[in-house]
């Protein structure tokens, strides 16, 4: 796994990963564990964030790996 984030590109897919679907995760989590104020939180701005975040992400990351196993060969 280490290998992988030697490439930048898998590197700039996990990071958009995490900043983009971390707050959504975190309130989601929170407020199934009573710690949200509010027990039902309709999450407009995270969820749009994490909306136009995961595919980019996901094909960085998939791109990124893609390309360490191809050297790797």
């Amino acid at each position: 796994m280490n290998r992988y984030f030697q490439s930048r590109l898998f590197k700039i897919g996990f990071w958009l990963f995490i900043l983009g679907c971390g707050p959504l995760l975190g309130i989601i989590i929170l407020a199934a564990v009573g710690l949200w104020p509010d027990p039902n939180p309709n999450p407009i701005g995270p969820g749009l964030l994490a909306f136009f975040t995961f595919w980019p992400a996901v094909i960085c990351m998939a791109l990124g790996a893609a390309r360490v196993w191809r050297q790797s060969k």
